[in-house]
């Protein structure tokens, strides 16, 4: 844990991670905090199924753009133009009773979802040497997930209270707050776009690129599945609170893996670790159909979900190696379009496979996909050989040296 000490004592890091996080636990609430309402005012679970569903391709489809903006503008700007827009338009959510105007405003929320992780992740170049950007990753990627896990449990714990109104107003002040603080902080507002260089293709030209989007189809569609899946196997099986037990261990794994992730010696290649990781992740996902949700579903789970939070850590390492110039922001966020756009696809499928056959199909379903991911990965390995570069000892100080000025500059 030395490294994080080290880390957490570095100028910024603190501020930067207290900063974001209401804004992250804002996003882990939207979701339930949408199905509630419209399912309160609607009776409708199909209703707030669609609104989940409006909310979340309009937040993926746009991700890229919004990447884009920060690339070319900055930060400052968007970052105060979105989170108002994004906190008032939870707020008019709530006090809406028409299934229309709900629907409606659902839809825009997406768009207009405030890029806050997309923002984070280049700013960590600013402040730590590359020497400490590998734990700098998992200390965000640990972030990310705690309040995937935290946001959910406060959403379903206000919407089920005796004020559930409460939870569309506490999601819009989280977001205000934390999107506000990392809007104005000094890291953020310095933050200049790298420049393009001459000649440069578009990003979408890339090939590694193009080989992560491709593999974030199948990711997306595979993963989709299995968030239907699992419910939708305990509700069927009649133990629907076994979700809970499932998605728990999972989450909570995930941020213990994201932890170790941070901890991996950097001798060894972003690339070269990735690749190990994602075959011990998918090979995990080979027993899943054969589960039942219970105590080895959630094993299962929390296994899937230990590795899975190290190899976020990679994944952020491999992307900063291999994207063009000029791409900090809108790599990231292209690749979550593609991969948010067929997890709804996903999603859909595998609710129309659990319905008509089975979850366990579902659930087979997550692990072909993350099989063929792993399969695209292994057969485009020469596209990312950028990632499996290891700094010398004269990089490594001249990266702190330079770490160290931005600081000042800061």
């Amino acid at each position: 844990m030395k490294r994080y000490r080290e880390l957490l004592a570095t100028r910024f890091v603190k501020s930067l991670i207290v900063s974001a996080f209401p804004a992250r636990m804002a996003y882990g609430m939207i979701g339930l905090c949408i199905f509630f309402k419209v399912e309160r005012e609607t009776n409708s679970v199909a209703i707030a199924g669609l609104a989940i569903g409006l909310n979340g391709i309009t937040g993926a489809l746009t991700a890229g753009i919004r990447g884009s903006m920060l690339d070319r503008w900055g930060q400052r700007w968007p970052l105060r133009i979105f989170v108002p827009s994004y906190a008032l338009l939870i707020l008019t959510l709530n006090i809406m009773h028409s299934q229309n105007l709900i629907l409606i405003v659902a839809f825009v929320l997406g768009m207009t979802a405030p890029p806050i992780n997309i923002s984070v992740r280049p700013l960590w170049i600013d402040i730590v040497p590359r020497s400490s950007l590998r734990t700098a990753y998992a200390l965000d990627t640990v972030s990310m997930n705690t309040a995937t896990v935290i946001g959910p449990i406060l959403a379903t714990t206000l919407s089920l209270s005796s004020r559930p109104e409460f939870a569309l107003i506490v999601a819009a002040f989280s977001m205000a707050l934390g999107g506000g603080a990392l809007a104005i902080h000094p890291v953020s507002n310095a933050w200049i776009p790298e420049k393009k260089d001459k000649g440069q293709g578009n990003l979408i030209r890339n090939k590694a690129i193009q080989l992560l989007m491709l593999e974030g189809i199948f990711i997306g569609i595979g993963w989709g599945a299995f968030n239907v899946a699992i419910p939708s196997f305990a509700t069927l099986e009649e133990v629907p609170w076994r979700t809970g037990w499932v998605l728990a261990s999972l989450g909570i794994a995930t941020v213990v893996g994201g932890i170790f992730g941070g901890l991996v010696s950097n001798k060894v290649s972003s690339l070269i670790s990735w690749r190990r990781i994602y075959l011990i992740w998918a090979a995990l996902t080979i027993p899943l159909a054969f589960t039942y949700p219970g105590w080895s579903m959630a094993i299962l789970g929390a296994a899937i979900g230990l590795v899975s939070g190290a190899g976020q850590v990679f994944y952020f390492e491999v992307l900063e190696a291999v994207r063009p110039k000029g791409s900090q922001a809108s790599s990231l966020g292209w690749i979550w379009t593609v991969e948010g756009t067929f997890m709804a696809f996903g999603s859909a499928l595998g609710g129309w496979i659990c319905q008509h056959y089975s979850p366990r199909y579902a659930l087979g379903l997550t692990t072909s996909m993350t099989l063929v991911g792993l399969l695209v990965i292994f057969i485009g390995w020469q596209r990312f050989q950028p990632a499996n570069k290891i700094p010398t000892v004269e990089e490594d100080l001249n990266a702190q040296l330079d770490s160290t000025s931005d600081q000042f500059r800061h």
